[in-house]
C-alpha cells in the first residue's frame, strides 16, 4: 500500500482528502503544518504528498524533502487556490512534481491518483 501525506492547514481539506484518498487504497497520514510535515517525513517517507502553497514554510518544506535521503523519489503535489503563474513557478523551482488546484474534490483526486495507489 502506498503512503500519502496530506498538510494543510484546513481540518475540513485534511479530512475530505484523507476520506477520499483511503477509500482509493492509500494509507494517509496528515499534518495541519511544515514542521508536523517535516517531522513525519524525517520518519518516514510518504510516496505522495500534498503541501498547501498558503501554508507557512511550504516551499521549505519541499525544498527539505527533496534534499533528504529518498526525497527526489517523493511525488509531491503544491496545491493552490488559483492558477497564479508566480506561484506555480515557485512551487516548482522548491522542487514540486505537479500541481492541484484547491478545492479538490473526490472526482479530482480519483482521476489524478485513482491509478496509482493500485500500481505499487
Amino acid at each position: 500500500m502506498q503512503r500519502f501525506m496530506i498538510t494543510d492547514s484546513s481540518d475540513v481539506v485534511r479530512k475530505v482528502g484523507k476520506r477520499i484518498l483511503s477509500e482509493l487504497d492509500f494509507l494517509v497520514g496528515e499534518a495541519a503544518n511544515a514542521a508536523e510535515a517535516l517531522s513525519a517525513c524525517q520518519i518516514e517517507l510518504p510516496d505522495y504528498l500534498i503541501v498547501d502553497s498558503g501554508m507557512e514554510g511550504a516551499l521549505e518544506l519541499i525544498t527539505t524533502i527533496r534534499a533528504m535521503d529518498g526525497g527526489k523519489e517523493v511525488k509531491i503535489y503544491y496545491c493552490v487556490i488559483e492558477a497564479d503563474l508566480k506561484k506555480l513557478m515557485a512551487g516548482k523551482r522548491a522542487g514540486a512534481t505537479d500541481f492541484l488546484l484547491k478545492p479538490f474534490d473526490r472526482k479530482i483526486l480519483t482521476a489524478v491518483f485513482g491509478n496509482r495507489a493500485i500500481a505499487a
